[in-house]
C-alpha cells in the first residue's frame, strides 16, 4: 500500500509541471490573437490625432496656395502673363481643395 502511495505522490509530483506547461501551450493561441487584434485595431483617440494632424496639414497646404494665388494674382492686375496662368491654375486647386474639405465633415 505504501508503494502504491508513493508511486502516486511521485506521479502527481511529475505530471504536475506537465499540466501547467499545457495549460501555457494551451492559451498561447488565445494571448497572441489578443496582442494581434490590439496592434492591428486603433483606438478612437489615435484616430482623432491622426485626424487632426491631417486636417493641418491640409489647411497649411491651402495656406501656401492662397498666398501664392494673392502674389501670383497681385501680378497679374499688374501686367504680368505667365503670373495669370500661375493664379488661374492655383485658384483651380484652391477651388478643388475646398470641395474636398466639405465633403469630409
Amino acid at each position: 500500500m505504501t508503494r502504491v502511495a508513493f508511486l502516486l505522490l511521485v506521479c502527481m509530483t511529475l505530471l504536475s509541471g506537465c499540466v501547467s506547461t499545457v495549460a501555457s501551450i494551451v492559451t498561447a493561441p488565445i494571448k497572441i490573437a489578443g496582442k494581434a487584434v490590439d496592434l492591428a485595431t486603433t483606438s478612437q483617440s489615435e484616430a482623432d490625432e491622426k485626424r487632426g494632424r491631417e486636417m493641418r496639414k491640409q489647411e497649411e497646404e491651402i495656406g501656401k496656395l492662397e498666398r501664392s494665388y494673392s502674389r501670383n494674382a497681385q501680378k497679374c492686375r499688374e501686367g504680368d502673363d505667365d503670373a495669370c496662368d500661375r493664379a488661374e491654375r492655383e485658384y483651380e486647386q484652391l477651388g478643388e481643395m475646398v470641395d474636398v474639405r466639405r465633403r469630409e465633415y
